[in-house]
Formats: C-alpha cells, structure tokens, sequence
C-alpha cells in the first residue's frame, strides 16, 4: 500500500484515523477494506485481511499526525477540573 500517493483520495475520518494511531504497523480488515474502497486499490491483505504498512507508509503517517498537532491551537485542547463542583442536596 502506498499511502502517501493515495492520501488524497482518502476520506477525512480515514485520514484522522491514521492519524490518530500513527504507531499502526498492521491496519485491520475493516480498515484496509475501506481504503480499497476509497482508492478503488487492492492493497496487499493477510489471510486475515488485514495490511502491514512499508517504513515509507508509516514515516508519512507519522508526519501527517505531526502536522496536525502542530496546527492545533491551544483553544483546541479542552482542559477539566477534576474535582466536581459542589451541588447543595434537594
């Protein structure tokens, strides 16, 4: 699979889950079968349908995933108190 020349062709919940599991060496059936889709490929499956990623895939996944956290501003992360405000009985 050569996922830097199909990248484009990829729907965007496709990209982020890429790039949100930048660390993917084996992409699971369910998710190979949807890249086939979106690319009209075949990529190269296991018996178990599922895709081991090249160096190359993975490297570019990677920088992709680096980009978009780059591209983040700080309003973008949403920060929680973890103590509970107190709620008066009744």
């Amino acid at each position: 699979m050569h996922i830097k020349e199909e990248w484009n062709r990829l729907d965007p919940a496709t990209q982020q889950w890429l790039m949100d599991n930048p660390g993917c060496v084996v992409l699971p059936r369910t998710l190979t079968a949807i890249i086939n889709k979106e690319t009209g490929e075949n990529a190269d499956a296991d018996a178990h349908g599922e895709t081991v990623l090249t160096g190359e895939d993975r490297d570019f996944i990677q920088a992709k995933a680096r980009e978009a956290a780059a591209r983040r501003t700080p309003s973008d992360y949403r920060f929680f108190d973890a103590s509970q405000p107190n709620e008066s009985p009744g």
